[in-house]
């Protein structure tokens, strides 16, 4: 019963914390809030503690959090920035895990030299979700957070392949050498790539039978997409290749392949609802969890620290500065390099670095703020070496991770909106006139279909409609489209227009539902008429309200 309340109570509170944020006389980005709250949970006398398994810790949170990532990624634009995608997610990833894998060695006396590159590669994973909560949605310049994103995706999974590799070493299971290293980083990573792909498009698979036998049937046709990471992750890792990888592949497949497009529509609504409240909870739990172990990791440190006279902590405080510090140095002096490297020497195709100011490049350098992934990549490090000793120096690692964490968000929030001070991120009118655009052309090719649908109808006598009823119903779906058409044209009336008649259905829409439970209330309907109904209309305000 203690597991049960603990995750009530854990579930409540990330449902809460949001509240509490914007109750709040100034602003305080949502993790933080988050990990302030675990902490004064966690404090001695509230008397919360949580203790987890690090391999359970592991699968439970990373598979569904790296496939929401990949299923969100746009590919195009993923594609389309793949040189700097790979340039930060991958090279910039090595060059961590050895410069600062080094720097921890020589900073740190009580760090051997291989744990010291499991927290230099742990480190190296960035969180565009933590990013978006501490700066907002659409704050930070468009050019630089698609980068960004499609960064912190692959280096989640860089950084924890790194991070096994390191660990694999430490415990002995595997032995190291530059060449079998980097042969086994390449055979994991496309293997795992491989497996998350077979397995997702084995799902697709598997949807379009489903929906042959048993009907378009959402609860279980989503209850399997939520199993489709963890079944990415384990079978990957049960055949020797990156888990981790393949959480990615699977959720970036399934937007690619168009599984989720040709799925039945309730499916597709619920699957995007439930994802999103998924990835909101399991975001919060990993910073609640960050809160709940910061009381435990102190004292440990303490003790730790009381009891190693090679350790003191005021130093392990003033290492966790230095470290994010040289974090930062490495990031921008890596941007700097790429952008110096593409005006130089990649004239025809530049980088989008080589446009970068330096202001952006210290945005995107401060944007690397670390967040979920490296708490759950440091808590997944096991407690013991193969041959039963404990990890060397797991309570430093810990306790660096929070501490590198915790600083950067900090740190983030603030530079960043000093930084972003004044820095244009895209006039809006543009998106405005490119949806109007989109609306205009599928309007156009709507009203082509419909009108060789009312030819075919009215050709087929089987069907028997009067061709006046034909014409006036194929009309006044036509006349709808066209003003979508025309709107390109006059796109000021056009919206203005749009603004009142969406007006107009949402005080009918809301005045319809009021009569609805005024005559469920006079017994002059059944509740099962009552709930049919007001799905409907919930249906028709919630693409209303999404449109404003």
């Amino acid at each position: 019963m203690e597991i049960f309340f603990t995750i009530l109570i854990m579930t409540l509170v990330v449902s809460l914390s949001g509240v509490a944020t914007r109750m709040l006389p100034f602003q305080i980005p949502l993790p933080l809030m988050q990990i302030a709250i675990g902490a004064l949970l966690a404090w001695p006398h509230f008397g919360l503690h949580v203790e987890f398994d690090p391999e359970l810790f592991l699968v439970l949170f990373i598979p569904p959090l790296l496939f929401a990532d990949g299923w969100k990624t746009p590919t195009h634009e993923f594609l389309n920035h793949g040189r700097e995608i790979i340039g930060l997610a991958l090279v910039l990833v090595l060059v961590t895990v050895v410069g600062i894998g080094f720097l921890i060695y020589f900073l740190v006396p009580g760090i051997p030299l291989i744990p010291a590159f499991a927290l230099a590669a742990v480190l190296s994973p960035t969180d565009a979700v933590a990013l978006s909560g501490i700066v907002g949605e659409g704050r930070i310049p468009k050019k630089i957070m698609g980068i960004l994103q499609g960064e912190a995706l692959m280096n989640d999974a860089s950084g924890l392949v790194s991070l096994k590799m390191a660990v694999a070493v430490a415990v002995g299971t595997m032995v190291f050498t530059v060449g079998g290293a980097s042969l086994e980083f390449f055979k994991v990573a496309i293997g795992g790539l491989l497996a998350g792909i077979a397995v997702s498009l084995l799902y697709g698979k598997s949807l379009r039978l489903m929906s042959r036998w048993s009907g378009d049937e959402p609860a279980t046709q989503i209850l399997l997409l939520l199993l489709l990471p963890f079944a990415s992750y384990l079978i990957a890792e049960h055949i020797g290749v990156s888990g981790i990888l393949a959480a990615v592949a699977a959720g970036m497949t399934i937007t690619r392949s168009g599984v989720l497009r040709s799925a039945p529509l309730a499916m597709r609504l619920r699957a995007n609802s439930v994802w999103a409240m998924l990835e909101f909870v399991f975001n919060g739990m990993v910073f609640l969890l960050l809160g709940l172990q910061l009381p435990g990791i102190l004292e440990t440190s303490v003790a730790a620290a009381n009891a190693d006279p090679n350790v003191e902590l005021w130093m392990l405080f003033l290492d966790v500065g230095m470290i994010y510090f040289a974090l930062i140095a490495v990031r921008f002096l890596w941007l700097w390099s790429m952008k110096r490297i593409s005006l130089r020497f990649m004239k025809k195709r530049p980088l989008e670095f080589g446009s970068f100011t330096t202001r952006e490049l210290c945005i995107a350098s401060f944007a690397g703020v670390r967040g979920a992934i490296t708490l759950a990549g440091v808590l997944s490090i096991p407690l013991f070496l193969g041959d039963g000793t404990p990890f060397p120096a797991r309570y430093e690692l810990i306790f660096l991770s929070a501490g590198v964490i915790l600083f950067s968000l900090f740190a983030g929030v603030i530079m960043l909106p000093i930084l972003l001070r004044n820095v244009e991120v895209g006039d809006k009118t543009v998106a405005r006139k490119e949806e109007r655009l989109a609306r205009s052309a599928t309007a156009e090719v709507a009203i082509v279909a419909i009108q060789k649908m009312e030819e075919r109808l009215a050709a087929d006598s089987e069907e028997n409609i009067d061709d006046q009823l034909l014409k006036e119903v194929s009309s006044r779906v036509i006349g709808n489209l066209r003003r979508r058409a025309d709107g390109r044209n006059d796109v000021e009336s056009s919206e203005l227009e749009e603004n009142l008649e969406r007006r107009f259905r949402l005080t009918a829409l809301r005045s319809e539902r009021a009569e609805l439970y005024h005559l469920r209330a006079t017994q002059q309907i059944s509740n099962e008429t009552l709930q049919k109904l007001l799905h409907d209309l919930d249906l028709l305000e919630a693409l209303l309200i999404e449109r404003q």
